[in-house]
């Protein structure tokens, strides 16, 4: 990184998708979607700013600004003009000198570090129930004195995401009590934890290119001795990469730095269904 070099900067966005759906009544989905854009530095940029003590203020937009609600930039690290008119892109500059400073500490406490990652803006996402989430769930409980039928429906929502993405490692989990004997019958097969009492479903990959569009359904009988079951919360996991629910994305402003990568991540946080 020569003086005259444009410096090198990547940024993140990673969003979390916290949903609780009750039954198959869509108009009763609780949506929450927080995220947080982070940028990462090389580690030479420290020797760089000591040989240049004023260097060009890292100065950037970030687009699809009206989706977001409750922004909270580094009140250290950021700046922006609250009288900004445009809606949908919002411009921040970076205080250089607080960014020095600190960029310095960490170097000083991760020495062998090749990167530093600074945390730069925290935000909730507006949300539109259902249709922001990525999957779709309803979940219906059968509980008799002997045996429970459980049935999970889920569906790909690509709407929900900038670019339809794949979800990845998608786990369904369900505590079953009363007593579970035996697994009578499971659609697709799930691993049945005796000990923990309940049933997880694992499948790697959801998307629109999976069987049916992303849409299916799971199916389990249990046989018991101590029912009936009383139902419980359904608990889901997902991550996925390439896209974000909030579809902000960041633009340079200016000289003296360019994008060597933007990485867009999402996943789910307390992603629960219940009947």
């Amino acid at each position: 990184m020569g003086a005259q070099d444009t410096l090198p900067v990547a940024a993140a966005f990673t969003e979390t998708v916290n949903a609780y759906f009750k039954g198959a009544d869509s108009s009763r989905c609780v949506v929450k979607i927080t995220g947080e854009m982070v940028l990462s530095f090389p580690a030479g940029i420290t020797r760089h700013f000591a040989n240049n003590p004023s260097p060009a203020i890292l100065t950037f937009s970030i687009t699809n600004y009206s989706r977001l609600e409750h922004v909270l930039p580094n009140p250290q690290l950021l700046c922006c003009d609250s009288t900004q008119s445009s809606a949908d892109s919002k411009e921040f500059w970076v205080n250089m000198p607080n960014l020095m400073i600190h960029l310095k500490k960490v170097a000083e406490q991760k020495p062998q570090a090749t990167y530093y990652n600074v945390d730069m803006l925290k935000y909730q996402v507006s949300a539109l129930g259902i249709q922001s989430t990525p999957l779709n769930l309803a979940v219906s409980w059968r509980c008799e004195p002997t045996t429970t039928d459980l049935r999970i429906d889920y569906k790909y929502n690509g709407d929900a995401m900038t670019t339809p993405v794949a979800l990845h490692n998608v786990q369904f989990l369900v505590p079953v009590d009363g007593g579970v004997t035996k697994l009578q019958a499971v659609l697709p097969p799930a691993a049945w934890n005796a000990e923990q009492q309940r049933i997880l479903w694992k499948i790697p990959e959801i998307s629109l290119k999976s069987e049916n569009g992303g849409v299916g359904s799971l199916l389990a009988r249990f046989q018991l001795t101590e029912g009936p079951s009383k139902p419980s919360a359904l608990a889901l996991q997902f991550t996925s990469e390439g896209s974000t629910l909030s579809g902000c994305d960041i633009q340079l402003v200016g000289g003296g730095y360019r994008f060597s990568l933007i990485k867009k991540r999402f996943a789910a946080g307390k992603y629960m269904a219940d009947n």
